[in-house]
């Protein structure tokens, strides 16, 4: 097993538990203690654990992956609500649009008026709500499924034909560095298929999530045509990331 994806299995073991051992990674993976410890030194210096006597704990305590194969209670609910309002306002009858996997992205698809749309998508979540709405064509890759997503090349393949005008993207963390990124290297190549061939591309994000990253890159704030976020966003936040050549849209609350 190549380091890259020991690193993504060590993170997912953390994410789902909140602290792992040096003993129950070495038997899981089957890999030497040595080995693990000098992996989770990597992953402290990346920012995304901490080290602790015999193991790891998350570094944030917010740090959250898209790693469920079930539906869990929607962190964070009434920002993901703002997100999925704000992004509908940039969805026009007959347009062809992409919703990538993620709890925010299942927000929109549940808020999507059954009207002429076309709906590419990869999360097994969204099919299901979107299959309901008749006059909505939806659009399924190939592709094997990881978690709640399908992946793979032939996904690529099959997204990298196609003629999407809009796509609504997800990411673990959005970080001034090191820009929009995720836990699992097998969905990265999806989601630059989906931003490569859109015309328009948004990413969907909470305030949680800025300031955080994850183990793989997938796009540069200059690739994104804009972020979308909720009112908790601060001012000195917005303009920070604004700086760093980010394009924001902010949900505003009615008085």
């Amino acid at each position: 097993m190549n380091v890259i994806r020991r690193h993504e299995l060590i993170m997912e073991a953390l994410l789902a538990s909140r602290e792992v051992t040096v003993q129950e990674l070495s038997e899981r993976l089957n890999v030497t203690g040595k080995t693990i410890r000098e992996d989770l030194a990597r992953l402290e210096e990346k920012g995304l654990l901490l080290r602790i006597h015999g193991g790891a704990v998350l570094a944030q305590s917010d740090q959250l992956g898209i790693l469920s194969q079930q539906e869990a209670p929607v962190r964070h609910a009434s920002a993901k609500t703002e997100i999925a309002e704000l992004a509908l306002a940039f969805i026009e009858t007959g347009d062809i649009i992409a919703l990538d996997g993620g709890s925010t992205t299942i927000e929109i698809a549940k808020r999507l008026p059954n009207r002429p749309l076309t709906v590419v998508t990869n999360d097994v979540h969204i099919i299901a709500e979107l299959s309901r709405k008749d006059v909505i064509q939806l659009v399924v890759p190939g592709g094997y499924r990881v978690r709640n997503m399908l992946a793979g090349a032939e996904a690529e393949a099959y997204i990298r034909k196609l003629n999407i005008k809009k796509a609504f993207l997800s990411a673990t963390g959005v970080h001034a560095e090191f820009g929009f990124t995720i836990y699992t290297g097998e969905l990265t190549v999806f989601k630059r298929a989906l931003l490569e061939t859109a015309q328009t591309s948004y990413v969907v994000v909470d305030h949680h999530k800025f300031g955080q990253g994850a183990l793989f890159t997938f796009a540069d704030f200059h690739e994104i045509t804009t972020i979308i976020t909720d009112s908790g966003i601060s001012a000195d936040t917005a303009e920070q990331y604004r700086q760093a050549g980010a394009n924001l849209s902010i949900y505003e609350r009615m008085n």
